[in-house]
């Protein structure tokens, strides 16, 4: 008698727990439906909130899920589930597939610009040289990565030269001259000065060879002599640029001529063969000259050895990236600045510890 006044008491409150579960069960999903109107027809879950459903209807069940599931269908639901168990197990990441591995993009811009640079260098060459880098390729892997550059190989390249790449090769035989004027206020008059100058092609460095008011033939040739000499401007180079100035007689041409100086004479109304001493022309009157009133050849004389002073040893020259002679030592030290002209020409360094 007992036990079966226990166990109806414990199936009266097991029922009034189940009671109260339905109807909390009841109105969440009356709330559910109501808030579910309110919002868009189709919600966006995140990757986390599914896998949150996912392991909760799992443990509901397909059956239940049809009566409180509302976001997604029972079966959308399950196949959460089934993608998360796959997961689980799902070693692709882990797996190691066979063939080299791939080239990095490092080690593809190396080969491509050794190609570039280097026209004679075979296969072979490339494998060498980025061994020497710390890479280990096969000269293959080489020739696939030029293939798919469309770049051909050495025996082609070598026999496609660019004209810069010829003029590059050659810089350190090549100087150009070209003269220039300037007006001097000499006693209240106004006397035309000729400045000739030359450049080294392959450091911009530029020499005054001549000022005078009155240039003419012999003038030229004792020039000519002067540079060509041991020790001279020229010496070491095999040619020189000049346009078809009047000045440039045939004695000057052969003068050169005799120190194994070859010149050569640019077609006419031709200023861009001839570009970088155009260029020290616009910078010198730019930077300079456009600034100034001189009144002597002496005062003119002065004020070049200025100039190239600056524009040797401190000014920036983009053509090459860099001056011609560096006098900075890192970045450490204090910052001065170099005046010349008064002022009219400025440039920044640090000094020297």
């Amino acid at each position: 008698m007992r036990d079966n006044k226990w166990v109806r008491l414990l199936a009266y409150v097991t029922g009034l727990v189940n009671q109260r579960l339905l109807l909390q069960n009841e109105y969440l999903i009356a709330e559910n439906r109501i808030l579910r109107s309110h919002l868009p027809m189709r919600l966006r879950l995140s990757d986390p909130e599914r896998s949150t459903l996912a392991e909760i209807g799992k443990r509901v069940g397909r059956k239940d899920l049809k009566l409180v599931a509302s976001v997604a269908l029972p079966d959308t639901i399950m196949a959460w589930y089934r993608r998360l168990i796959a997961q689980k197990f799902d070693g692709s990441k882990r797996r190691s597939y066979p063939g080299r591995p791939p080239v990095t993009s490092e080690i593809e811009a190396l080969i491509v610009r050794m190609a570039r640079e280097n026209s004679g260098w075979g296969y072979d060459r490339i494998v060498g040289a980025l061994a020497n880098l710390g890479h280990r390729v096969s000269d293959q892997t080489v020739g696939n990565v030029l293939r798919r550059y469309g770049i051909p190989p050495a025996p082609k390249r070598s026999q496609k030269t660019t004209w810069k790449e010829f003029l590059r090769s050659h810089w350190h035989v090549l100087a150009t001259c070209d003269l220039f004027s300037i007006e001097l206020s000499v006693k209240g008059k106004l006397i035309r000065y000729m400045v000739l100058f030359a450049i080294d092609l392959a450091t911009r460095k530029v020499e005054i060879l001549g000022v005078h008011p009155q240039p003419n033939g012999p003038w030229m040739e004792q020039i000519a002599r002067n540079v060509s000499d041991e020790g001279g401007f020229l010496a070491g180079k095999k040619y020189l640029i000049h346009d078809r100035d009047s000045l440039y007689t045939e004695k000057f041409d052969s003068t050169l001529k005799a120190a194994r100086v070859n010149t050569v004479r640019l077609p006419p109304r031709s200023p861009n063969l001839n570009a970088h001493a155009e260029r020290f022309v616009r910078s010198v009157k730019e930077e300079c000259l456009d600034h100034l009133i001189l009144s002597s050849g002496d005062q003119l004389r002065y004020v070049l050895s200025e100039y190239l002073q600056y524009y040797h040893h401190e000014r920036i020259h983009q053509g090459i990236h860099k001056i011609i002679e560096p006098q900075h030592d890192g970045n450490r030290g204090e910052i001065i600045c170099i005046e010349r002209l008064g002022g009219l020409l400025r440039s920044y360094h640090r000094k020297a510890a």
